[in-house]
């Protein structure tokens, strides 16, 4: 892996972009009563939203490399924490090219993330992952991320 640097700006005319990388969310085995494609029209949904109407807690990243060829994404929210009542920020979404996977570009977002977080007078930085997202995972220990709360489900059908 090269050092690359990568220029991260806030999202402007980018929702095309954004949007295409949506099923990289959904990219791996996902637990028995998740559909793949009820998945990726719930993520699509709630970016376009996002996109579209610019919540006031709500904060979208775009990351170039320096040619300007937009490489990846991270959707920023701040949130509450439930025990503390303390502001935290919120990786809602994280998403890399495919042609740009393993430069350094994930790890480039995260730092981005806990910066911004830092500047905000963030907690906490907080994230979910599907437990077959290993890619993903990897990225999250790697860079110091450890389980806090373990969402578990049934299906009740």
């Amino acid at each position: 892996m090269t050092d690359i640097s990568f220029l991260i700006r806030l999202a402007e005319d980018d929702d095309d972009f954004i949007l295409a990388l949506v099923p990289r969310f959904v990219d791996f085995t996902l637990p028995p009563w998740r559909r793949r494609h009820e998945c990726i029209a719930g993520i699509r949904k709630d970016l376009a939203r996002h996109l579209e109407e610019q919540p006031a807690n709500s904060f979208l990243f775009v990351a170039e490399d320096d040619g300007g060829e937009r490489v990846g994404f991270v959707h920023l929210q701040k949130t509450q924490d439930f025990f503390t009542g303390h502001t935290n920020c919120h990786i809602s979404d994280l998403a890399v090219a495919p042609a740009h996977e393993g430069k350094g570009v994930g790890r480039a977002l995260l730092t981005h993330a806990e910066t911004w977080a830092r500047e905000h007078r963030c907690m906490l930085v907080t994230l979910a992952v599907f437990p077959g997202n290993e890619r993903a995972r990897a990225l999250y220990e790697a860079n110091g991320y450890g389980a806090d709360l373990l969402r578990l489900a049934k299906p009740v059908r």
